[in-house]
C-alpha cells in the first residue's frame, strides 16, 4: 500500500506540475504560483481515535511561499470513485493544518513560541473517473444527510469539497495545463468521451511518473511494466510511442505464451508416446488446434 501511495504521489510532487494544477484549476489558466514559491507540505497528521491515536495522510501537499511568507498550504486528494465521507476527510486534512498554526516552536534560544503565521488551506479533490460524474456528497451537508437535526442547521457550519472532474474538463481547462499533468487529463477525456485513447505526439517530462499515476489510477499495470523493461535512454519521448511500447510488449508476451503452450502439448505427446500426432501437429496447424483443445480446453 505505502508503495502504490509513493508511486501515485510521483508526478503530482513535481513542482512544476503542481504549480500547473493550482493555475489551472483554481486561477483559471493565469501563473499566479510560479515552481520555486513551492516547498513540500507536511502531509501525515496525528488525530485521536475512539482507543489510541491514529495517522492520517494527504495524497499531495505544498506550502505556497512569496518573500519568506506563507500565502497558503494547498493539498491534492486523488479519487477514481466517489464518497459520501469526502468531506468528513477534507475536514480532517484542514483542521489539522489550521491547528499547525496555532502551536508552539522551539526558538534558537530554546524556549517555546507560538507559531505567528496564519495562512489559508485549500485542499482539491481530484476526480478521475469517467464512466460517470461525481454522485456522493459535496458538502457537509450531504454527507450527514438525514442524520442532521433541521433545528441545528443553523449552528452547524456547512463544508464544500472543492470537486475537479477531470474527465469532464472543458476543452479549454484541458488545453490550460502546461505541465504532463495535460497528458493524463487528456487520457480521461478521451475515454469518456471515446471509450479508447490515442496517445498525443507532445513531448512528456516526467514519462516514469505518468506511467506511474496511470497505472494506480486505471489498475491497469501495462503502462508501468512497459516503462519498467526499457533501459535508460530508450524512453518513450510521448504517449504515442508509449503506446507503441505497451502494445509491442502485449504481442511479444502473447507470442512467448502461445510458445510455451506449444511446448507443453509437444512435451505431452511425447510423454504418451503420440509420436505420429507430434510429427503431425507439427505441420498441420488445424491438427494442432484440435490438439490444444483436447489437452487445454480448460
Amino acid at each position: 500500500m505505502a508503495q502504490k501511495d509513493m508511486t501515485e504521489k510521483a508526478l503530482e510532487a513535481h513542482n512544476d506540475v503542481f504549480a500547473d494544477i493550482v493555475n489551472t484549476l483554481v486561477f483559471h489558466g493565469r501563473k499566479k504560483i510560479l515552481e520555486d514559491e513551492l516547498e513540500q507540505g507536511r502531509e501525515r497528521s496525528v488525530y485521536q481515535g475512539e482507543k489510541a491515536l491514529r495517522e492520517q495522510e494527504r495524497d499531495t501537499s505544498k506550502y505556497w511561499r512569496k518573500n519568506h511568507i506563507r500565502i497558503a498550504y494547498i493539498g491534492f486528494e486523488n479519487e477514481t470513485k466517489a464518497v459520501d465521507d469526502m468531506p468528513l476527510r477534507v475536514i480532517g486534512y484542514d483542521g489539522a493544518a489550521y491547528r499547525d498554526q496555532i502551536s508552539c516552536e522551539i526558538d534558537e534560544q530554546g524556549k517555546r513560541k507560538k507559531v505567528l503565521e496564519r495562512y489559508p488551506v485549500v485542499t482539491l479533490v481530484l476526480y478521475f473517473g469517467y464512466k460517470k460524474h461525481w454522485d456522493k456528497a459535496k458538502t457537509l451537508y450531504e454527507s450527514l444527510g438525514s442524520n442532521m437535526d433541521r433545528d441545528l442547521e443553523p449552528f452547524v457550519n456547512d463544508y464544500k469539497i472543492n470537486l475537479f472532474e477531470i474527465a469532464w474538463l472543458t476543452d479549454e481547462q484541458a488545453a490550460g495545463f502546461k505541465s504532463d499533468f495535460g497528458i493524463v487529463a487528456d487520457y480521461f477525456i478521451q475515454m469518456r468521451k471515446n471509450g479508447t485513447y490515442n496517445g498525443s505526439v507532445s513531448k512528456v517530462r516526467h514519462m516514469r511518473e505518468v506511467l506511474q499515476l496511470l497505472t494506480v489510477l486505471t489498475d491497469d499495470s501495462r503502462f508501468l511494466k512497459t516503462i519498467d523493461g526499457v533501459k535508460e535512454g530508450d524512453e518513450p519521448k510521448n504517449m504515442s510511442e508509449a503506446l507503441d511500447m505497451i502494445e509491442k510488449r502485449g504481442i511479444e508476451q502473447g507470442i512467448e505464451q502461445g510458445m510455451k503452450t506449444i511446448n507443453m502439448l509437444h512435451a505431452r505427446l511425447l510423454k504418451d508416446g503420440r509420436i505420429k500426432d507430434l510429427e503431425r501437429c507439427v505441420s498441420d496447424s488445424a491438427y494442432q488446434e484440435q490438439l490444444l483443445a483436447e489437452f487445454f480446453h480448460e
